[in-house]
């Protein structure tokens, strides 16, 4: 079901155990395996979540492993894994580094992807900031900005209904190759990542949705702001899905260190500062949860969904 820009504040979240840099992983997730992220996509699909996102890297220099780690599981295996043993949830890539592979790979996996999943994809695009990945695949890193604007236009070509779809761009070009199957989707929503003000030009004029990457909440009504001038000097009338990722949450009172920028309390304080991202204009929101242990987890996903989320809406 594709989220609205006019309906209720939709929320989704980033998987665990898939990536685990250590800015954001909690501690159970190194020993954690599939089981562990089969059951947390059960209780999404469950328990009304919107989306499961997962990230892009293909691997991790030694410069940075210490802290980003190399544990990224590939998004696409892990999404079409995922589909197999959920109904109704979306399913995301966040975000997908196009500019590694060629659009008509990419257009293979994620098309199939879709067709397997019964439409539920959304494919979520960002630039990607690892030097050594682009070098090591052979991949124009100083150029990135300019290789994913076309990318996105190559996949939205093939990504569309054409079995022998056509593209002609500065440094891409293809036609005369047929690709089957197609996505379950007439159009697959392409969100496209990042907070920098070329990411954000990017969405405004080529996404179905943005993904921020972090904007504190003071910052982001500047920025929703300067993305919808944006699109309309674009000329770009289509809706367009304003996303952020909230502050980690902890529905109740923990007996344990959260951190100080985690939100806590009885759900209707929660839902009550939720609700200030649909007043600046967003309409769907990630969460994370702070946790010690997979069922810690799926109880805090469980308490959101049936005590926080009814009250997103009021």
């Amino acid at each position: 079901m594709p989220i609205s820009t006019t309906g209720p504040l939709s929320y989704g979240m980033q998987l665990p155990i898939q990536s685990q840099s250590t800015i954001y992983a909690e501690g159970w997730e190194a020993a954690a395996g599939p089981d562990d992220l089969a059951e947390i996509a059960r209780t999404a699909d469950r328990t009304g979540f919107a989306y499961l996102a997962s990230c892009d890297h293909v691997a991790i220099p030694r410069r940075l492993a210490a802290v980003m780690s190399t544990v990224w599981y590939d998004p696409v295996a892990t999404l079409a894994y995922l589909a197999g043993i959920t109904e109704r949830v979306l399913l995301m890539s966040h975000v997908a580094v196009v500019g590694l592979r060629h659009p008509l790979v990419t257009a293979k996996q994620y098309a199939t992807l879709d067709h397997l999943c019964g439409g539920r994809l959304i494919l979520g695009v960002g630039a990607g900031h690892v030097a050594e990945e682009f070098e090591a695949l052979g991949a124009d890193f100083d150029g990135r900005g300019r290789v994913l604007d076309e990318t996105i236009d190559a996949l939205k070509a093939a990504l569309g209904p054409e079995e022998y779809p056509e593209f002609a761009g500065e440094r891409i070009s293809f036609g005369g190759l047929g690709q089957l199957p197609r996505p379950a989707q007439e159009r697959v929503p392409v969100w496209v990542g990042g907070s920098s003000p070329a990411a954000v030009r990017r969405a405004a004029v080529r996404g179905d949705g943005w993904l921020p990457q972090g904007d504190p909440r003071e910052k982001l009504p500047a920025q929703i702001a300067r993305l919808k001038e944006l699109r309309e000097a674009a000329g770009v009338e289509a809706p367009i899905v304003i996303g952020a990722i909230t502050e980690p949450l902890y529905v109740g009172e923990p007996d344990w260190s959260v951190g100080r920028r985690t939100l806590t309390g009885k759900p209707e304080a929660l839902a009550q500062s939720l609700r200030a991202y649909a007043a600046m204009g967003v309409h769907q929101i990630q969460v994370r949860f702070r946790s010690r242990s997979r069922s810690e987890l799926t109880d805090q996903m469980a308490a959101f969904a049936a005590e926080v989320a009814p009250h997103l809406d009021s």
